[in-house]
């Protein structure tokens, strides 16, 4: 079994969504299940159909994330050196070609959110990062070719 790394407030987010789905939402869809029963013939009842679509939603995401907590790591970034890249560090960066400066947090993969400048450390940027220190070029393949970065500043958040 593979560890998945953590920060802890990504790890506080995965547990606080399976509590949620305990003991909010599958309490909700059991109880819709039943509404939705009383309605009668089951064959043509959408109400029906939709309420146990849910409730296969959530068992399997509940199962998923019980698996993700079992296989969890966090990662202590109070002792990382801030020196190279690294899982836990904010990089910021600027595209050598248009000059757009960007800043990445490398985190997990139940993490990664890209609006909120959270990169997976599976992604091929995060890849190219890990290891590298401050002044340094990389290059990432992308869909539309080749793209060249420039390591701005590395912190420990």
């Amino acid at each position: 079994m593979d560890k998945i790394p953590f920060t802890l407030s990504g790890l506080e987010k995965v547990k606080l969504e399976l509590n949620d789905l305990k003991k909010s939402e599958r309490p909700q869809v059991i109880q819709a299940i039943a509404v939705a029963r009383e309605h009668g013939d089951l064959k043509e009842n959408a109400e029906y159909h939709a309420a146990k679509d849910r409730q296969s939603f959530i068992e399997g995401r509940i199962t998923e994330l019980e698996d993700v907590i079992s296989r969890a790591e966090v990662i202590n970034l109070s002792k990382l050196s801030g020196e190279t890249v690294t899982f836990g560090t904010k990089v910021k960066i600027i595209d050598e070609e248009n000059d757009q400066e960007t800043d990445y947090q490398i985190v997990g993969p139940y993490e990664a959110n890209l609006e909120l400048g959270l990169i997976s450390i599976a992604s091929p940027i995060a890849k190219a990062l890990i290891g590298k220190e401050e002044g340094t070029s990389i290059a990432v393949a992308t869909p539309g070719g080749t793209k060249y970065y420039e390591i701005l500043s590395i912190k420990i958040n």
